[in-house]
């Protein structure tokens, strides 16, 4: 994201309830908005559609736009209640609007993404000063796993926003006296929280809840707390939060058992959703995610929290991010479901922290204790450059096709390694060599922006889950009538694509409390490989998107009569032979 030189030279934090009391608020907000908006969303339509995750956050919304119904969630027609729908609604409506596109199914998690670095803003400039919003902003945005998130269509960054939303505001309004401003501060704390819940359940409340409770009692909060309007703010969360749960399970028998038990609490107790890992699982990600930001935490830590315990009341915004990050990281490696995405939220709190600590750095241009921190990221940033150029050497088969090693590889090379040795000189020269830690942080920025964005481009062309290949193949030549499956797998982009059910062969995956909720309407959909046989044959034409290997071991068995249309390493596009 590009970073302003034209930072105002405020060097303290605003007092306490002066809220808005400085001027170039609304052109700092306007001025990140469209940086934000425009950092996000570039290259959201330039890469088709991964599978599992990004087909089936697609579809479903795409279900609801066509149907109507946005009370009952389905994927390829069968019930779907692992997550709440706020971002199902949003996608929705758009979709309405704008049809069906990879922009359209990603715009809203990187439209949640660019309010995330607003709220980063306001928090950093509210708390420790104008430059430390826009720091934090920058930090933000550049952090590696926030980006490659608001690129991605997947419900966390929603999560993750609203739920930092409910922190922000909460710890804004602690600063602020009895008063309106301090009323309106805590209802979006709870209307932020019944955002999160609505974006993917009951941890919207508990994570937040948890955070200022702990934060409350450690640092004997108690009497500030007050007043939290809490039967206000309750009705508000409820107001938001509770009518999509009663009309579902007023509609759906069989909602609150599997939404409440079997997605919430057997999630984070059991092992049954198969995704357990070790509990140092999300450390190595917090170190990684945070790149490249991650060399200045010592700093952050240092300048945010002087004085350590025992002036924790005199840094108590600082400590409430700390035991924000903190808890968030325990609450998820205690989990006996994990996956990356899932500690997304900590990263605001880590970009207010840097952006204070950057903030230092940036008054402080000449402090040559920060050499060692220079020299790792220099260090850092050489052996990516490596990597990105030996890399190619050692790619699988498969992983690329020869034509794109050829023809685009290089040109991706060429522009990261370029960028990369830009900043390094920038850094070396200017920020190692010359103190001038300004230049030199800059440097970092735009560096990892330029790679990100480079990244970003590329990516899609690695994409080899994707059946968009297949779907214009099939688009121009299917009729209403036309029978499409997938077999030995659930290709969830290809509904999306050709804008249409499919049939399902020998796969239940996900999909298995919609299939046995309501057997009369998915009998016919979801097969067994014999039942997949019989149909077939019938009179009327058929394709079918078979994974490779039940193509290889399993299709020959069957006796069916078909003809390759197209294939990938991944699967086979078949159509009925012609009589």
């Amino acid at each position: 994201m590009p970073l302003s030189t034209t930072f105002s030279s405020d060097v303290v934090a605003p007092r306490k309830g002066a809220f808005w009391s400085s001027g170039s608020w609304a052109r700092d907000l306007v001025l990140l908005a469209v940086l934000a908006g425009i950092w996000c969303c570039a290259l959201l339509g330039d890469r088709p559609l991964s599978n599992p995750d990004e087909g089936r956050y697609t579809e479903i919304p795409r279900e609801m736009a066509v149907s109507g119904d946005f009370v009952t969630p389905r994927l390829n027609g069968v019930k779907y209640f692992e997550k709440p729908p706020l971002v199902y609604w949003l996608s929705a409506l758009t979709i309405r609007q704008f049809g069906v596109s990879e922009f359209t199914g990603r715009i809203w998690g990187a439209l949640f993404a660019a309010l995330g670095i607003l709220l980063s803003y306001i928090a950093g400039r509210v708390i420790y000063g104008r430059v430390a919003g826009i720091w934090a902003a920058v930090v933000l945005a550049t952090t590696l796993l926030y980006y490659v998130m608001s690129q991605i269509i997947l419900l966390d960054m929603a999560v993750a926003v609203t739920m930092s939303g409910s922190l922000f505001a909460f710890i804004l309004a602690m600063r602020e006296p009895r008063g309106w401003r301090r009323f309106w501060l805590f209802m979006a704390f709870y209307g932020f929280m019944a955002l999160a819940t609505l974006s993917k359940g009951l941890i919207g409340i508990a994570i937040p809840g948890a955070i200022l409770f702990l934060w409350t009692l450690l640092l004997n909060r108690w009497r500030p707390l007050w007043p939290f309007y809490p039967w206000v703010g309750t009705v508000l969360l409820l107001a938001v939060a509770g009518p999509w749960h009663y009309f579902a399970a007023k509609a759906n028998h069989d909602f609150l058992s599997f939404y409440f038990i079997h997605e919430h609490w057997e999630r984070f107790t059991t092992k049954i959703h198969g995704r357990y890992e070790p509990w140092w699982f999300f450390l190595p990600i917090f170190v990684g995610g945070l790149f490249p930001w991650v060399f200045f935490s010592g700093e952050a830590v240092r300048k945010s929290l002087v004085g350590g315990w025992k002036e924790r009341k005199n840094h108590s915004e600082a400590w409430f991010l700390v035991i924000w990050v903190v808890f968030t990281i325990a609450f998820f490696s205690k989990s006996q479901s994990k996956l990356v995405p899932y500690i997304l939220p900590v990263f605001p709190a880590c970009a207010v922290l840097l952006g204070n600590a950057m903030a230092g750095i940036w008054r402080n241009p000449a402090t040559q204790k920060l050499r060692a921190v220079f020299w790792a990221v220099v260090v850092v940033f050489v052996i990516i450059a490596l990597i990105i150029l030996v890399a190619p050497a050692y790619l699988k088969d498969g992983l690329m096709s020869q034509t794109l090693l050829k023809e685009i590889l290089p040109f991706l090379q060429i522009g990261i390694v370029g960028s990369v040795l830009v900043g390094v000189a920038v850094i070396f020269v200017k920020g190692i060599r010359g103190g001038n830690h300004k230049v030199a942080l800059m440097a970092v920025a735009m560096t990892t922006g330029a790679v990100l964005m480079i990244l970003g481009y590329g990516g899609g062309y690695f994409e080899k889950t994707s059946t968009k290949r297949f779907a214009e193949i099939l688009r121009p030549m299917l009729k209403p009538e036309d029978r499409v499956y997938s077999v030995g797998t659930y290709t969830q982009d290809l509904p999306v694509y050709l804008e249409r059910l499919i049939s399902v062969v020998e796969y239940d995956g996900e999909l298995t409390f919609g299939i046995h909720a309501e057997p009369e309407l998915t009998a016919a959909r979801f097969l067994k490989k014999e039942a997949f046989a019989r149909q077939w044959q019938e009179p009327g034409a058929a394709y079918a998107v078979v994974r490779r290997s039940f193509f290889e071991r399993a299709l020959p068995r069957l006796a069916i009569s078909y003809t390759v249309l197209a294939e990938t390493d991944k699967f086979v596009l078949i159509r009925k032979s012609l009589p």
